[in-house]
């Protein structure tokens, strides 16, 4: 790739967002209200959807009124904590280290903008907003569509009422790019994210008295078994699909929790887990195997305690992601990044989502899932000019196909 420069507007912009905390969390509205108020000045109203105390908003505004619909760019707003983790910067101080050569306003080299967001994923956001604008301007013939979402890290709750709202409005873009980081390399697939908690309830007893109780935590190991039995059964059985890190799908348990003293038989216990499935699993099914096996355990609980059970909550729900290299919004992408490439991602994103509304999407973004989540989380300077030539690239489309 030639060497490309960032503008400095959007680097201040991409240093403003980092600043601002929208760990989920947290409420979002200091970010979306920073991009309404910048997309008013430049005469762009914005529609809001808002969570149900409204702490927290979506975002979606056409840039270039009057055109038929075109080509989203969606990003997430929110981003995970950084409790407990070794940063060596504060993760909202936006600082640029390894300071690169100037010319002029333009910045060029390998300089890195840190902070908690800087790749997952405000450095997309800023780059779209500095460049509004220019898109705004621009003669292509489809509009742009700026789509900023809440709680994305935590389930991708927001985006589900900011598409039903386009629904509702009968908006029908052409396509999505979901500015995940991949390096500025269009993603065209990724396996879906999907948790439940598990609830189990026993009957309590001394330890003495074993045959009087129902162990919850004993009752919630032989589910637990049963996850590890499926996820040794993809692992060896399912059929592959390349390119991924691990090509076929795979279960975990993440969190267990259960019992108060070890002369009491404990009735109550809890754990979390998660099917990561390829795009061609069900992981519905996965879930409805769990639980058939909870229930065929259940008979004998009720024997000594009617009360005893299982009950399962799901947390999250990510839809799998299977885009197509032939589909014109990937050699878009292609295109404007300069890549002949594609590749598969193993984070879960919003693009399933759209997809799964008709919207033919693509994920491609700067900087890297490797720095995302990560103490001193970064994105290189040189990551965000090659999504700000994008932007404009986009801008200077006539044709999306």
């Amino acid at each position: 790739m030639p060497e490309t420069a960032l503008s400095a507007r959007a680097l201040e912009f991409a240093q403003t967002l980092v600043q601002m905390n929208t760990v989920s969390a947290n409420s979002n509205l200091e970010l979306i209200d920073f991009a309404r108020d910048h997309l008013a000045g430049l005469g762009i109203r914005s529609r809001l959807t808002w969570n149900a105390d409204r702490t927290k908003a979506n975002l979606f505004a056409t840039l270039g009124a009057g055109k038929p619909a075109g080509v989203i760019l969606s990003g997430h707003t929110d981003t995970v904590p950084w409790d407990g983790q070794d940063w060596s910067v504060d993760p909202l101080s936006a600082i640029v280290q390894d300071w690169p050569i100037t010319e002029g306003d333009d910045f060029r080299g390998s300089a890195r903008l840190y902070g908690r967001g800087a790749a997952d994923m405000k450095g997309f956001i800023a780059v779209a907003l500095a460049n509004a604008e220019r898109f705004v301007e621009s003669d292509a013939p489809f509009s742009v569509h700026l789509a900023l979402s809440y709680e994305e890290e935590i389930g991708c709750f927001g985006v589900r009422e900011l598409i039903a709202d386009l629904k509702e409005a009968d908006i029908r873009p052409l396509a999505c790019i979901v500015g995940e980081p991949t390096l500025m390399v269009p993603a065209i697939a990724h396996k879906g994210v999907y948790r439940w908690r598990c609830c189990v309830r026993g009957k309590e007893a001394h330890s003495s008295l074993t045959p009087q109780s129902v162990n919850a935590v004993e009752m919630a190991a032989r589910v637990v078994g049963k996850l590890r039995d499926m996820a040794e059964l993809y692992e060896r059985g399912e059929r592959r699909y390349a390119g991924f890190d691990v090509p076929y799908s795979t279960a975990s348990v993440g969190q267990f929790h259960g019992g108060i003293a070890d002369n009491v038989v404990p009735r109550d216990a809890e754990f979390r887990y998660e099917f990561r499935n390829l795009p061609m699993v069900d992981a519905l099914a996965m879930q409805r195997e769990v639980e058939a096996y909870a229930r065929s355990l259940e008979p004998a609980m009720k024997k000594v305690a009617p009360e005893a059970g299982f009950r399962f909550e799901t947390i999250c729900e990510i839809p799998a992601f299977q885009g197509d290299e032939k589909d014109a919004v990937t050699r878009l992408a292609q295109r404007l990044a300069g890549e002949p490439r594609t590749t598969l991602v193993a984070f879960g994103t919003e693009a399933g989502l759209f997809k799964g509304a008709g919207i033919p999407t693509v994920v491609c973004g700067p900087g890297s899932i490797a720095q995302a989540h990560q103490p001193d989380e970064y994105v290189t300077l040189e990551q965000l000019a090659r999504c700000e030539a994008f932007m404009q690239g986009l801008a200077d489309t006539k044709d999306i196909g």
